[in-house]
């Protein structure tokens, strides 16, 4: 049925690029491309379901884009390379004439700064040109999304509160490790938090207001309101919002370590003059932190994600509660990726589905949430992914 372009080749990748092969009445042949081929020849080894052809482009080149897809001639592209790379990708699938899905907005490559703004203006000319470019399909953003999106249509006359929490209790017995890109990772995590209160957006010091959540099967984890993109969107397509925040949980451990960094400079995004050449610091810390797509086999415990909203039903007040927890060993043993990686690639394959069977196929940009949300969850529950809910639960947040 449909013929995808997969550029990146890390462990999201690795997860969307499998999945899709277990879904071979829908997807029929892969072309996947990124900067080092060797990584794409790893992925496509173990797979037998469908054909994978590999092959090295630069995403930030369109007309290296340009030759893959006039080759290749793909019904969608699938972005899972770095977040600097979404304009120029969208760019060449404008030129080319064909569709478009990511996980993660666009990001400047010298500023830490990540916004909607740059991708929401491509949308008239998607339109126009009859395409489709489908935003933060991942877990968050993405599931997030497409959670809220079913609360609302299914559950609340009018959604007032949501806080995402979002907890890795998990441990990858390293020292110190991301478990996605290093240098995304590390820039999303130090700069300034933020979130949406009584119409306006305030901000914070980063990682400076915190407090324990329960998380099912978890218990209680000390959580951190920090900024995530879902917010910004989120507030936007839902203006009943009176509050969004988003929450993540980290170790003392893990925060020591990224205090220490920061305090000597390897967390900074400035080039600085080393015997002669220019290195930018968070590259160089990036290329001596193990690799996230590599600490799947010795990852114990489970990952869980979701949402707390808080609302009006028939007049009356609702809070509802609505997750997932992953088990980074299953995810492992499915794929050969850790629990993160999965709970994102799995989304980004159900996003392509979603726009192959022609659900999501709607021309112009679109973030998750704009979307029909039951197809999508249904696939959750059937692709990995399942999902549970919770009415009349303690608002802790």
């Amino acid at each position: 049925m449909g013929r995808v372009l997969v550029i990146g080749a890390g462990g999201v990748s690795t997860v969307a690029v499998k999945k899709m092969a277990m879904n071979s009445d829908v997807f029929t042949e892969i072309l996947l491309a990124s900067r080092t081929k060797s990584k794409c020849d790893r992925i496509a080894a173990h797979i037998t379901d469908i054909p994978v052809q590999t092959e090295q482009v630069n995403a930030d080149r369109i007309d290296e884009l340009l030759v893959l897809f006039r080759r290749f001639q793909p019904e969608l592209v699938v972005n899972l390379a770095l977040p600097y790379q979404d304009l120029s990708i969208m760019d060449a699938c404008l030129s080319f004439g064909v569709s478009y899905l990511d996980t993660a907005n666009y990001e400047p490559l010298h500023e830490a700064k990540y916004e909607y703004s740059w991708q929401w203006a491509y949308r008239d000319r998607f339109e126009k040109a009859g395409l489709t470019a489908i935003l933060g399909c991942g877990f968050d953003p993405g599931v997030t999304g497409v959670f809220t999106a079913h609360a609302a249509k299914h559950h609340f006359d009018e959604i007032q509160y949501l806080d995402i929490v979002d907890c890795n209790a998990g441990d990858h017995h390293k020292a110190f490790a991301t478990n996605f890109n290093p240098e995304i990772n590390i820039r999303e995590i130090t700069q300034k938090g933020r979130f949406y209160e009584n119409g306006e957006w305030c901000e914070i010091e980063p990682l400076s207001v915190h407090q324990p959540v329960n998380y099912p099967n978890i218990g209680p984890r000390e959580s951190y309101l920090m900024y995530h993109e879902e917010l910004e969107s989120l507030t936007k397509n839902f203006p009943t919002l009176r509050r969004a925040r988003f929450w993540m949980t980290f170790g003392q451990e893990y925060l020591t370590h990224l205090r220490v960094m920061q305090n000597i400079g390897m967390t900074s995004i400035r080039p600085v003059l080393f015997n002669g050449v220019e290195i930018v610091p968070i590259q160089f810390l990036k290329a001596v932190l193990p690799d996230p797509g590599e600490l799947g086999e010795h990852y114990t415990g489970e990952t869980s994600i979701g949402c707390h909203i808080r609302g009006l039903k028939d007049g009356k007040e609702q809070t509802f509660y609505i997750y997932n927890n992953c088990s980074h060993q299953e995810a492992y043993r499915e794929t050969g990726a850790q629990g993160v990686s999965y709970t994102t690639g799995v989304p980004a394959m159900i996003g392509a589905k979603m726009f192959l069977q022609g659900i999501w196929n709607k021309p112009g940009v679109w973030n998750v949430e704009e979307l029909d949300p039951d197809p999508f969850m249904k696939e959750l529950k059937e692709q990995g992914l399942p999902w549970h809910e919770s009415f009349d639960v303690n608002p802790e947040l």
